[in-house]
């Protein structure tokens, strides 16, 4: 999955409670910079379109676009501030990983012609000839999808443990914690002091974590906090996310002392794999990626902590 820079992230978006904020976004763009008729801003696709939206640091809609069901690619605007600044790049990503999800074989869309080089850079070629559409020059454009091997297509676990990751660095953290999230379908569980750096922070894993939260039926990510304060200054991304789905990323502080005083962290997939570091505060630590007795153990934990356990109401109090 391609990182998305820090001053902005994508997500999904709902027809019904992201309406206003496309319509806003269509209409700035479409309707006053293009002259695009209002009439045109919407159609019946929309409602079983996926919708995409991009977002500031501030939750304020910056960029949308939209995948219909018949694979086509458009509705693409990005407020004037924030072109030539990936916003663009991560829409289309977005919808070309949802299009691939559906099992699509190809998707199309029609570029307007200030717009070609831009889809000629992502892959797309051109296809007949230009044509007129709302007053504004069109050429349509094509893009192959090749088999990938998707959230629904992953390969059953193998039935012998993996080998252990040994982790020593950062990067052998960070590493590990990618697999984690790669392999999972569509649960997580994390357990963390302060919503640690070593395997939440960044853009990639922000996506990845992003990527199981919009799986679909029975997304769940169970996250338990230590330190609240401290992760309220952490992983902006990650908390706009979790406010953005609370039904599906949950976040928690155990209560009980001797969790409150629990000193490592560790990671679990829904997929038998595994990451735990036994002092929170350093590298050391090993991972496996199938491993289902030792996985079993540490859901074991994880479970009584999440039973004992409050909701960390102060993260979505800051509106992140």
């Amino acid at each position: 999955m391609n990182a998305i820079p820090a001053d902005f992230f994508v997500e999904r978006a709902d027809f019904q409670l992201d309406h206003d904020a496309i319509d806003r976004l269509r209409i700035e763009v479409f309707q006053v910079e293009q002259n695009v008729p209002a009439d045109m801003l919407w159609d019946e696709a929309d409602r079983k379109s996926v919708l995409v939206l991009a977002r500031d640091l501030e939750r304020r809609p910056i960029g949308t676009g939209r995948l219909t069901a018949d694979g086509r690619i458009g509705r693409m605007a990005v407020q004037s501030g924030w072109r030539q600044r990936g916003v663009g790049g991560a829409l289309l990503h977005m919808l070309i990983d949802a299009a691939r999800q559906a099992g699509m074989h190809h998707v199309r869309l029609h570029a307007q012609i200030t717009a070609v080089p831009f889809y000629l850079a992502h892959g797309f070629v051109s296809e007949g000839e230009i044509f007129i559409e709302a007053g504004i020059q069109h050429q349509l454009m094509t893009l192959a999808l090749p088999p990938s091997a998707t959230a629904t297509e992953r390969p059953a676990p193998p039935r012998v443990e993996s080998e252990e990751i040994e982790l020593r660095s950062m990067e052998d953290c960070r590493s590990a914690a990618m697999q984690l999230f790669d392999r999972a379908r569509h649960r997580l569980w994390i357990y963390s002091r302060d919503m640690d750096g070593a395997w939440i922070r960044g853009d990639a894993m922000s996506a990845a974590i992003r990527r199981v939260a919009t799986s679909g039926r029975g997304a769940e990510i169970q996250i338990l906090v230590q330190d609240v304060d401290t992760a309220l200054r952490s992983s902006p991304l990650l908390l706009a996310l979790a406010q953005r789905l609370p039904s599906v990323i949950q976040i928690r502080q155990p209560e009980e002392e001797t969790e409150l005083q629990f000193a490592g962290a560790f990671l679990l997939n829904d997929q038998g794999s595994w990451l735990a570091r036994p002092i929170a505060s350093r590298y050391d630590g090993e991972a496996r990626m199938y491993a289902p007795g030792t996985h079993r153990q540490w859901m074991e934990h994880f479970r009584h902590a999440w039973d004992h356990s409050r909701e960390a109401s102060e993260l979505r109090a800051q509106g992140l």
